[in-house]
């Protein structure tokens, strides 16, 4: 407990000197504060004893509290609130956040200090105790011990909250004349945001799950849900629909949203301005939404709700999620088993996520939900993405290889004209003397020079097929890689037992690489890993007449090498047909897309059909080519 040693000065006078032992431990650094009087030394005892044996918040030592030394304008509240009063482009219930945030989140903290430099301003250190306070939850410092607990902040929420003390210190550095030369919120450590806990905030409801949930609702409650799903508009966008935001746009039905709920100041709600300028926006909807939607316009005055809760008036959120949607919820849990508890906001988010399954483009999402940067658009829904990974790879795969089928979402829209005229980019095919390949007398000839020995090479026989490299990590990732893809089969093979295993594993599986001091075999020797892809076959056979003799075949696919010359292709779909002695004939279709051999297979059936006469490999691609493409023979 801090003490008061009593001393004489010279002239007789008396100096009272408050000690005590820097958090009260018996070891700590002594802490000493001098007073002329007797009562302010007793005064400032007891403030070190109600803060823990430390400084009292906001005391410059030798001059006493900041804001007896300081302007009564500098100190951080009023600073604050004054900063927040000057913002522009601030609607009233954001303003009346900001001020909420100042008072119940820094105050307590910033309280007592300036936001000047010098004794008794804010500083780095006190920004970082202050983040560390919030991701902890522990109480502020002016906090009374019985207050309860602080609540422990998310990571995002905490860099919130700093962002915007972050302004408030920035407009003290920004002020003429400037009151600090530096932001003390910079290179604070702000917790690292998780993004699973992030996403976990977000519910993307399947299409039946909201089926479930619609069914648990009561019929008030029903369209309004099915206009915030189908629009994909903010709650307090679709409760403020009025029967003159109806609308037409490129002969298609359609909504105008160009006003919102929000609250002021006061907390009272009022119609305003949608969040951002691009939240104003014409949303096109279906004509059964907008038949339910005139239906309730009928009789209306033009500014009137067109959703209105039990008495008449506004919708109230909270009244519509514990009447409503929270009921609803329970009814599709225990009926059909969701597990999911989403918040009405939710159904913004699965609208967007059904958009990006229905493969639409991000921008046209964008504009739909009126986010003003295409960012928040990608930051919110981006890991959806994956949902378009075909249509990702089917469009570079087009790109690359003019053979290749033209991607679904260019030939449905017709936006596959807008890339007439692009180059053609170079491709490396298969085959002897292609790049990569060395052939295999330069090997087996090359000359020995003095002292440099022979060339060796690393061979790895793969189903009874010898295939030499250059380097031998090449040779060892090719046997990894080929005993991998058939590790099924092998597998099979080794539970048979022994004596089969030793002979057919050595037929199905690669064994090396082995080295050996120069290639003298046939074929290439391999500088790269040669080229691998999946490959997808499918044939059938017609008699004379063009009758089918049996159904194609199941299309299966396997792992083909680039070496394997009568396997191999890199194309998305090709085919050929062959006509026998006995008048039957087969049509073959193979590829590395499962769908374009399906078609192919088809095409190659249509030509046969049709009369043509059979083609030779290389065959021609397929993306739906007709008959008419072939030259007859």
């Amino acid at each position: 407990m801090a003490s008061i040693k009593k001393r004489e000065k010279r002239d007789g006078t008396f100096t009272y000197t408050v000690l005590w032992r820097a958090g009260g431990g018996r070891n700590a650094k002594q802490e000493s504060e001098n007073f002329d009087d007797e009562t302010s030394a007793e005064r400032f005892k007891d403030l070190v004893n109600g803060f823990g044996q430390r400084w009292p918040l906001g005391w410059i030592r030798g001059q006493g509290f900041v804001a007896e030394q300081r302007r009564p304008a500098t100190m951080f509240e009023p600073f604050a609130l004054a900063y927040i009063d000057r913002l522009t482009g601030v609607q009233g219930d954001t303003r009346g956040k900001y001020k909420k945030e100042v008072r119940e989140n820094m105050a307590p903290w910033f309280g007592p200090y300036s936001v000047e430099d010098g004794e008794g301003g804010i500083s780095r250190d006190m920004v970082q105790d202050w983040v560390d306070d919030l991701v902890n939850g522990r109480l502020a410092p002016l906090d009374l011990p019985d207050r309860k607990p602080r609540t422990k902040y998310k990571p995002k929420t905490v860099r919130d909250k700093h962002g915007l003390l972050f302004s408030i210190m920035q407009a003290a550095v920004d002020a003429e004349p400037p009151l600090r030369a530096s932001n003390p919120c910079t290179r604070t450590s702000l917790p690292r945001a998780d993004s699973a806990e992030e996403e976990e905030d977000i519910v993307f409801l399947e299409r039946e799950e909201y089926g479930w949930i619609y069914e648990g609702l009561v019929d008030d409650a029903k369209e309004l849900a099915d206009a915030i799903a189908e629009t994909g508009c903010r709650w307090g966008e679709a409760t403020a629909f009025q029967p003159r935001d109806l609308r037409r746009r490129n002969g298609r039905p359609a909504i105008r949203v160009q006003r919102a709920w929000k609250r002021d100041e006061d907390g009272k709600p009022v119609l305003g301005p949608p969040k951002t300028k691009k939240s104003r926006r014409t949303i096109v909807i279906t004509h059964r939404l907008d038949r339910i939607l005139r239906r309730r316009a009928k009789g209306l005055v033009p500014d009137a709700l067109l959703f209105t809760g039990p008495e008449g008036g506004r919708w109230d959120p909270g009244t519509f999620r514990r009447l409503r949607w929270l009921p609803a919820i329970e009814y599709a849990m225990e009926k059909y088993g969701l597990i999911k508890r989403p918040r009405i906001h939710d159904l913004r988010h699965s609208h967007a996520a059904w958009l990006i399954a229905a493969k639409v483009p991000l921008p046209a999402i964008q504009g739909r939900l009126g986010h003003e940067s295409i960012t928040t658009t990608v930051d919110t829904y981006g890991h959806l993405l994956d949902a378009l990974d075909d249509e990702v790879m089917a469009a570079v795969e087009w790109a690359m290889n003019p053979d290749a089928p033209l991607p679904g979402f260019l030939a449905s829209t017709g936006l596959h004209a807008a890339t007439e005229g692009l180059p053609v980019m170079p491709r490396q095919g298969s085959g002897v003397g292609q790049p990569g390949w060395t052939d295999a007398s330069e090997v087996a000839e090359e000359p020995q020079t003095a002292g440099a020995g022979e060339r060796p090479v690393f061979v790895v026989t793969a189903a009874g097929r010898k295939v030499p490299f250059v380097d031998e990590q090449h040779a060892q990732d090719f046997t990894d890689q080929w005993n991998d893809d058939h590790a099924d089969e092998l597998a099979a093979l080794r539970a048979e037992g022994l004596a089969i295993a030793v002979e057919q594993i050595a037929q199905q599986g690669a064994i090396g690489p082995e080295r050996r001091n120069k290639w003298v075999g046939g074929g290439p020797v391999w500088t790269r890993m040669p080229g691998r892809e999946l490959v997808y076959s499918s044939w059938a056979t017609l008699d004379a007449g063009g009758m089918l003799v049996s159904e194609p075949a199941a299309i299966s696919g396997r792992w083909t090498w680039e070496f394997e010359h009568d396997e191999y292709t890199s194309k998305a779909a090709e085919y050929r047909t062959e006509r026998r002695s006995d008048g039957q004939t087969e049509a073959y279709a193979r590829g590395i897309n499962k769908s374009a051999v399906r078609r192919a297979t088809e095409d190659a059936l249509a030509r046969i059909a049709d009369g043509g006469a059979h083609g030779e490999w290389p065959p021609t691609a397929s993306s739906g080519v007709s008959a008419a493409s072939w030259d007859k023979q």
